[in-house]
């Protein structure tokens, strides 16, 4: 099966579902697995003892979807690393897309989609427990950035008729349109330094994206080489690597030498996320459980020597879109 389009990822979104009404219970029934059977708690487990403290100590964002058309539930969750402190964030009977922590972890962005509307963006407020509509342009709006500062927000828009990327000032709402081309140009992801972003367009030959650098001094946009189909990009904090969907698997290049390490096919179409220490990647997969049967998971995955640690829902939903913050 060729890689998802674009265009056809677009129409996917306008599919209205219906009724909400369920317990947080797909939040709750996460249970962490290592690859290698160990009587070691997750909390002393060598693999999470040995990242970072500044991985250790974040949160893992995630949508789990529960139940088909009209009984499709979608919710946005966060866990520890070793899969411990589950938190409901928000639920919808309908979609959830996109999550993405800003720099210090204290917010988390998202996009949200209530049957028979179009996405809107949210921000939830770890340190005020509240959920702001912040984008709810006439469209779809969806993959949301945030600036390093915390003080900016760039995400992709229809609002004009077209897929395009706009940067948002959140303190008073000033909203400026970055890319006008007749193409599409979506999920963009700003850089640590805040002079660029990457986004994805395929402005080349249409439904075959490609990953690109807007410079926001210049106004131009410049390509990043790459085998061919690709999406979904975000720069590590330290700007050094680009987690994104190459092909149809999680990958995560060196930008200094062009390198790529493919991680997995997650059978999802779903990208690499990196870890606040740009050293871990994470990404949903179907993968056999220990009973060998197939379940959804939230992959940990070091890049250095490629172990990786596994997260698995229990009762059936679909972990899509997990993200890594401080």
């Amino acid at each position: 099966m060729p890689p998802m389009s674009i265009a056809t990822k677009k129409q996917l979104l306008a599919l209205s579902l219906a009724s909400l009404g369920m317990l947080v219970t797909g939040c709750q029934t996460l249970s962490t697995t290592a690859l290698s059977p160990s009587a070691t708690t997750t909390a002393t487990h060598p693999f999470i003892m040995s990242m970072p403290t500044i991985d250790r100590q974040g949160r893992i964002a995630y949508v789990e979807e529960q139940g088909v058309g009209a009984a499709k539930i979608s919710r946005l969750c966060s866990i520890a690393p070793d899969g411990r402190d589950r938190q409901l964030i928000d639920q919808i009977n309908g979609y959830i897309y996109a999550p993405a922590w800003s720099a210090d972890g204290q917010q988390l962005a998202y996009s949200k989609q209530a049957p028979n509307q179009h996405p809107n963006i949210y921000i939830y407020d770890r340190n005020r427990d509240t959920h702001d509509l912040v984008v709810n342009a006439q469209g779809s709006n969806l993959s949301a950035s945030f600036s390093p500062d915390g003080h900016h927000l760039l995400y992709s828009s229809t609002v004009a008729g077209n897929a395009d990327i706009y940067k948002k000032r959140l303190s008073d709402g000033d909203t400026r349109q970055l890319t006008t081309l007749p193409s599409t140009e979506v999920q963009p992801s700003y850089a640590p330094d805040a002079q660029s972003f990457v986004y994805v367009s395929d402005k080349v030959r249409a439904g075959s994206p490609r990953l690109y650098r807007y410079y926001f001094a210049t106004q131009t946009a410049v390509l990043i080489t790459t085998a061919g189909y690709a999406a979904s990009p975000q720069l590590s904090m330290d700007g050094r690597h680009l987690a994104y969907l190459n092909g149809r698997k999680a990958a995560v290049m060196t930008l200094a030498t062009g390198h790529v390490l493919n991680l997995a096919d997650t059978g999802l179409d779903e990208p690499a996320r990196l870890s606040p220490s740009g050293t871990y990647a994470v990404y949903p997969a179907y993968a056999p459980d220990v009973d060998g049967s197939q379940r959804s998971h939230v992959v940990i995955h070091s890049l250095s020597d490629h172990p990786s640690y596994t997260i698995s829902s229990q009762d059936g939903g679909v972990i899509r879109s997990p993200v890594w913050g401080r």
